[in-house]
């Protein structure tokens, strides 16, 4: 996970002495045939010319986003399926496999050698992220994708309100619009989401099925407002960098899920037949790697996307990746199309546009300030002096 801030910023990428794929001064030999050098293109430099786009790096990231949670809804939308702690199991394995292969191949040269003090203070974290991830399975196994991405946006309300009680954060009147609009999209969700399931033939079924989701991603909600605020306080102290904080969690995870699956899930040869039918079983184990693998393209794709554009954009792209997001449901996952799910959509991709604007805003306001008082200090501040006091 990691530590996002609120200001632009870029990285120049070092000089590896290859020319600019922006321009720049003309190499010392010019060959006499340029047409031929113009259809056969400097391999490097059009490496180099794809890892500066901003463009692609905006589209690897909502690509890796969006195939993550179409491959989640997948793996647990089968009828039969009971088996969340296992799967969740296979993705944290398959992370830390990916990790270590790509550590040994160089292309991941700042994670550091685990450290079993750093590992235990972090293991409460982990247990946080256990309930994050666990009812996060659960609610897109009963609900809609639309729905499910939706409903994550009150995350945030609880993420905010809980900075200004432990840290001394502000909502802004743009903020609290923002919030507003978020309550109201969940609403009308929720709305068309249960009128639709009274007029099927097994209403009841149906509706029992929603009311099980909305309960799941109420704890979602709650468990990963808990976790990331947790995570701000102690990561701090922790000096973890963005694969250091993956590594540990995935890996301190693992004995933790392996554990609840043996004790909680039925691993009867009746069950895992039930969870892994013939026709589908290929798919599925397919489906359950790929989505540990998902989770580095993201962390990858994340901090390309702030290399070559800002933290601004990211956030703005990640507000209107959401309607991608429902979107793929509605395509792949043959949800209901009505006018008041298309109409909770709309108004919950509304509110993601705002809420970043108003952090937009909030962030230009505290750079343009002068500071003839002592300023209200931040969530990320305050995180960071509790953690080192």
């Amino acid at each position: 996970m990691s530590d996002k801030k609120n200001e632009d910023f870029t990285i120049r990428m070092p000089d590896t002495g290859m020319r600019s794929p922006y321009g720049g001064e003309k190499d010392p030999f010019i060959p006499s045939r340029p047409a031929r050098v113009a259809s056969h293109p400097n391999v490097p430099s059009q490496i180099a010319k794809i890892e500066n786009s901003p463009a692609i790096s905006i589209l690897a990231y909502c690509l890796s986003s969006i195939s993550m949670t179409v491959v989640n809804k997948y793996v647990v939308s089968g009828s039969e399926w009971n088996l969340n702690f296992f799967y969740l199991a296979i993705q944290s394995v398959v992370c830390i496999v990916t990790i270590e292969a790509c550590k040994q191949l160089g292309l991941i040269k700042n994670l550091a050698p685990f450290d079993v003090n750093k590992g235990k203070r972090w293991f409460p974290i982990s247990l946080l992220l256990v309930g994050m991830i666990y009812t996060s399975t659960k609610s897109l196994q009963y609900l809609s994708v639309p729905v499910y991405t939706i409903f994550k946006n009150l995350t945030i309300i609880v993420i905010a309100y809980g900075e200004v009680l432990w840290f001394g954060g502000s909502v802004t009147p743009l903020a609290l619009l923002s919030f507003g609009l978020m309550v109201l999209s969940s609403v009308v969700a929720a709305w068309a989401d249960t009128r639709s399931a009274s007029q099927t033939a097994e209403a009841a079924a149906a509706l029992a099925t929603l009311n099980a989701g909305y309960a799941w991603m109420g704890l979602n909600v709650f468990c990963t407002a808990s976790y990331i605020l947790s995570m701000r306080k102690v990561i701090k102290s922790m000096n973890f960098k963005d694969w250091d904080t993956m590594f540990y969690n995935n890996f301190l995870t693992i004995p933790v899920l392996v554990v609840c699956s043996l004790v909680a899930e039925d691993w009867s040869s009746d069950n895992l037949a039930k969870n892994f039918p013939p026709e589908s079983r290929n798919a599925l184990f397919i489906g359950m790697i790929y989505s540990g693998m998902a989770a580095i393209f993201i962390s990858y794709c994340s901090a390309w996307c702030i290399r070559v554009t800002s933290s601004t954009t990211y956030s703005m792209v990640g507000a209107l990746n959401k309607l991608p997001i429902a979107v793929s449901g509605l395509i792949f996952f043959s949800a209901p199309v009505t006018v008041g799910s298309v109409s909770a959509i709309f108004i919950g991709f509304v509110s993601g546009i705002v809420y970043t604007w108003s952090k937009v805003r909030q962030s230009q306001v505290a750079k343009n300030s002068l500071p003839t008082t002592q300023p209200t200090m931040s969530a990320s501040s305050q995180s960071n002096r509790d953690a080192n006091s």
